[in-house]
């Protein structure tokens, strides 16, 4: 018999009464519990957020900035309204927390108070950043906490771009006014050129008086070095005056000592003897006076007087005849004293003519001598009072003596630093005068710096724009939202079910023919005992389920298009390609019975989880872990998803004509696994009459 008459034998089972036939009923609908009621829930979720409650709280307090009012929580409130987004409940802060939190609310927006404030402070000096307070509860839904953050996000970058306007607008009004800045710093800088001229020519004059000054400062420094000298000199001279002083004093001391209780005694006796002295002195400077003027004369008349008398002792006594003896002798010693007088006299004469001058001198020194002795005779009465007031003078002689030294020894040591202030002086000068230098270069090339500045200036003031308001609303319409999303979706789907058909259908598909071969056998038992081609057998135990599965194509794709609103890019191919999957996943399904008995219906739950899990249907597969990228690849329903995109959505087919080839491939692998399962089956064994497992 060949395989479409058993096939056939194989359906005309389910006609034998009413539960087979009911149970055939099922089992062609039974995709449509997987695919058409799956689709229909997830269908348009985002077509119908208007109808999910959600919380929205304004305690915004408003702003005021530039004297205009600003309302940011009513502005945004009042669109959020309008939009109908979300079913919005105007709720207080507390009743908002209350219903996220027992799941009144899926969850809230809050504008809290400062909301304007902190919006109004992005042209202040501490711009401050407003923030809208989303609160959601995972526990309630964790889809609708994902959702919101894009919605949120579209609606604070809505409130962001209003506040960016104001301060944008701002920013292009002080361009005017760093225009008109610019143009004084312009002429500023023009006037700084000018001065830096004047301050060159001034630091020139500056290093040249530097120069002197280093020259001047040299000589100070030298001469303070030969002043140190002659002050350590002077400090050795004085040291040594001090010390004499200091013997002087100890011997006056001494001596007043003595001579004060003389003085204090006699001074009437000194008085009288000085008094005494003075007129004796007086007396010889008189008679001194006298012999001068009467020795020449006297001289005269004594030889004239010795010369006489000689005269009359010649003629009396020795030329006369007859000398008197009586007179002779007296006469002779007078001859002689008178001749003795006359020699006395003559010699007192020449004394006097001879000793002149020093007599005038004895005369000078009798007439100081003579006011001294009277001076002294009128002083004796307080000689001892004087002597008390000159020892007290050489007293303090000896004291400015010491203090002198002292002092000297002070100037010699200040000179010693001041000697090493005027080293450091010239050496200072030296710098002041090679700064003075440096700074005359600086101030040249600063002329030429400010000489650029002020031209770059005034080339900036071209450069600067001055807008007016015309501009400035259309620059900040820009510069608000610079940046607009120009999405453009190739082969877009029109909803969430669309997008997720080619995940649901083929689960469905599978789910069918898994269930089908619970009632039907996957090697007809007849053919086997008969002996029958295990390829007959093989294909005996596929076409029925193949043909179930073309028809559950067919119930759940018209259920799919005039239900629920499935587009599909390319109908036809849709179904052409979808008979091709549930014949693969027939034959897949087939084997694993057939080959495995009871524990085959298991393995294909397990194969299909490795499918759903690994074909990237909801999200990329390389967001999943390593193993399901792995094993990607080699499970048939990851071409069927990639396919049935392409068929439904539109673009290119070369994944569907690589989904065909593999999906070809798998069919007559498993087809001839079924057969060989089948070659198998016929020879009978212990196993196959006592299973261990049977369900």
């Amino acid at each position: 018999m060949r395989s479409p008459k058993l096939a056939a034998l194989e359906l005309k089972r389910f006609g034998r009464g009413k539960l087979p036939a009911a149970a055939l009923v099922a089992l062609l609908l039974l995709p449509l519990l997987y695919g058409a009621l799956y689709l229909c829930s997830f269908w348009d979720p985002y077509g119908k957020l208007d109808k999910l409650p959600v919380a929205l709280v304004n305690d915004d307090k408003g702003a005021t900035s530039d004297g205009k009012r600003i309302t940011a929580g009513d502005e945004i409130s009042k669109k959020l309204l309008d939009s109908k987004v979300f079913a919005w409940h105007e709720v207080s802060s507390a009743e908002a927390e209350k219903g996220v939190e027992e799941g009144t609310y899926y969850l809230s927006l809050t504008m809290p108070s400062d909301f304007s404030r902190k919006i109004a402070s992005s042209g202040g000096d501490s711009p401050e950043t407003g923030a809208l307070q989303v609160r959601t509860n995972d526990a309630n839904n964790y889809i609708v906490g994902q959702i919101s953050k894009t919605v949120f996000g579209e609606v604070r970058n809505a409130a962001s771009t209003n506040a960016s306007r104001g301060f944008l607008d701002r920013i292009f009004i002080n361009f005017s006014d760093l225009h008109d800045k610019t143009a004084e710093a312009a002429k500023g800088a023009d006037d700084l050129k000018g001065g830096i001229s004047k301050a060159k020519q001034g630091s020139k004059d500056l290093a040249d008086g530097l120069k002197d000054s280093k020259a001047g400062s040299k000589k100070l420094s030298d001469g303070i070095v030969k002043l140190n000298q002659g002050s350590r000199d002077l400090a050795t001279g004085s040291q040594q005056v001090a010390g004499g002083t200091q013997v002087l004093a100890d011997k006056v001391n001494g001596i007043a000592g003595d001579l004060r209780p003389f003085f204090k005694d006699n001074g009437k006796s000194i008085q009288d003897t000085a008094r005494l002295v003075a007129d004796t002195s007086g007396a010889v400077r008189h008679n001194l006076d006298v012999l001068v003027k009467t020795a020449p004369t006297a001289a005269t008349g004594a030889r004239k007087a010795a010369d006489e008398l000689a005269e009359i002792h010649r003629a009396q006594c020795e030329e006369a005849e007859e000398p008197d003896a009586t007179a002779c002798p007296p006469l002779e010693r007078a001859k002689v004293t008178s001749e003795d007088a006359a020699k006395i006299a003559a010699d007192v004469n020449t004394l006097v003519t001879n000793q002149n001058g020093d007599l005038k001198k004895l005369s000078t020194q009798l007439t100081a001598f003579q006011k001294q002795a009277e001076a002294l005779a009128k002083r004796a009465p307080t000689l001892d009072d004087d002597l008390a007031s000159a020892v007290a003078k050489v007293n303090e002689l000896n004291t400015g003596a010491k203090k002198v030294a002292k002092g000297a020894q002070a100037l010699h040591t200040g000179l010693g630093t001041a000697q090493t202030g005027s080293s450091n002086l010239d050496t200072g000068v030296g710098k002041l005068k090679t700064g003075a230098e440096n700074l005359d270069g600086g101030l040249f090339r600063l002329g030429d710096g400010s000489a650029e500045l002020a031209q770059g200036l005034n080339d900036g003031v071209d450069k600067i724009p001055d807008y007016d308001k015309k501009d400035r609303d259309a620059r900040t319409d820009v510069m608000a939202d610079p940046v607009q999303l120009a999405s453009k979706s190739l082969h877009a789907a029109p909803n969430y079910g669309t997008g997720f058909a080619p995940y649901f259908i083929p689960l469905s598909l599978w789910v069918g023919a898994m269930v089908a071969y619970m009632l039907i056998q996957p090697l007809n038992r007849r053919a086997l005992a008969a002996g029958a081609s295990s390829w007959r057998i093989a294909f005996a135990g596929w076409l029925p389920v193949a043909a179930i599965g073309t028809a559950q194509v067919g119930a759940l794709m018209a259920v799919l298009h005039w239900g629920l609103g499935l587009q599909m890019a390319h109908a036809a191919g849709t179904i052409g390609f979808l008979a091709l999957v549930t014949c693969c996943f027939a034959a897949i399904v087939q084997w694993l019975n057939a080959c495995f008995g009871a524990a085959g219906r298991i393995l294909v739950l397990v194969v299909l989880m490795l499918q759903l899990t690994s074909a990237g249907g909801t999200y990329p597969v390389q967001t999943s872990p390593g193993f399901f990228g792995a094993i990607h690849p080699y499970l048939p329903m990851t071409y069927v998803v990639e396919g049935l995109r392409r068929l439904i959505t539109g673009g290119p087919l070369t994944p569907v004509w690589l989904g065909c080839a593999v999906l070809a491939a798998f069919t007559v692998g498993a087809l001839a696994l079924t057969a060989f399962t089948a070659r198998r089956k016929q020879v009978w064994s212990l196993s196959r009459l006592h299973p261990e497992l049977s369900l």
